[in-house]
């Protein structure tokens, strides 16, 4: 008789409370006996497979929107994402893919217009400090690179990544010398295209004088030679430093002009940043004769002169065909 009777399905809601109470079990419970412990992973596996199907659908069958809402406002009450990435390492390698699906499909779920995760990990920026230094252990550094990498789409996260510590950690990150999770660490921060376009093109004062300080700073750093040549072979980074050397605050022309010489100075420049220097080059060296700080500083006098001179004597095959725009020197 007990085989015509199967469990009712549980609700959204109820999947997101048992899964809680089975994280909590096993985020407390180090010493529990193995048995009892793959019980309830195995618990924990059948109750995010389910959560997936509320999120994704089942073969023919699209997801229930009112279902989608309110397993994830449950989801973030809870905190349930806090305790599903710290429970991560205890988990098995499906069960951690499976929860990978979830966790991303959150990401972009909205109740009532409002997208529940974004407000979610504003108030819990601290976790984006426990899925980054994730890249250290090379057994889940794929699996908290991906969650990680759907956070930072929310602009709130990659603002914050952007300006943390993190940032610095990226940059011993894809460098590592295992391949998988320095490349993946690579996809994960997208750091060039998202510090352009959030920091040093943003409208704040305060954030953009800040953004460019520490950006020389850490491509001066002897330690991040690697990373400085990739940055510095980039045709847009070049454009982005050019037109903030044209900027009212003389701190930030000085500070975007210790990045701009690196991409004059690189021995190696792309042909595409030979032909901008060299097309631009009346204006930008009538540009440099006239940039002069507040204050007299002979490292900058002789940087300059060393810059102009190398300008001076760039060669292009085709500089007719470079011209860039939206960076003209002049004012």
């Amino acid at each position: 008789m007990r085989g015509l009777f199967k469990p009712k399905a549980r609700s959204p809601v109820e999947l997101v409370r048992y899964a809680n109470e089975l994280l909590l079990f096993i985020n407390r419970n180090e010493e529990v006996r193995e048995q009892k412990r793959e019980e309830k992973i195995s618990e924990l596996n059948k109750t995010i497979s389910q959560m997936r199907t509320v999120l994704y659908g089942n073969g023919g069958a699209e997801p229930n929107a009112d279902a989608c809402a309110q397993l994830t406002q449950e989801f973030f009450k809870e905190n349930t994402f806090r305790l599903l990435v710290v429970c991560i390492p205890r988990l098995n390698s499906g069960l951690r893919q499976c929860a990978t699906h979830v966790l991303a499909n959150l990401q972009r779920q909205q109740v009532k217009s409002r997208i529940i995760a974004s407000e979610y990990l504003e108030n819990n920026m601290d976790i984006m400090d426990i899925l980054i230094p994730g890249y250290e252990d090379s057994d889940i550094a794929l699996t908290y690179g991906a969650i990680a990498r759907e956070c930072i789409q929310h602009q709130c996260v990659a603002r914050y990544v952007l300006e943390s510590e993190n940032m610095r950690k990226f940059f011993d990150y894809v460098q590592n010398p295992i391949f998988y999770v320095a490349s993946d660490a690579s996809a994960t921060f997208r750091f060039f295209e998202a510090y352009n376009t959030q920091l040093l093109e943003s409208t704040n004062y305060i954030t953009k004088r800040h953004a460019v300080k520490l950006l020389g700073d850490l491509l001066l750093d002897n330690s991040n030679a690697a990373v400085m040549v990739k940055y510095v072979s980039s045709l847009e980074n070049m454009r982005v430093l050019m037109n903030l050397l044209r900027d009212p605050n003389k701190t930030i022309q000085r500070d975007a002009f210790d990045v701009f010489k690196l991409f004059v100075a690189n021995k190696n420049k792309p042909s595409e940043i030979i032909g901008i220097l060299v097309a631009n080059r009346t204006k930008l060296l009538l540009f440099l004769d006239d940039l002069k700080l507040d204050k007299v500083d002979d490292g900058f006098e002789e940087d300059k002169a060393l810059i102009i001179r190398e300008i001076s004597i760039c060669e292009s095959f085709d500089p007719s065909s470079m011209k860039m725009e939206n960076c003209e020197t002049e004012d």
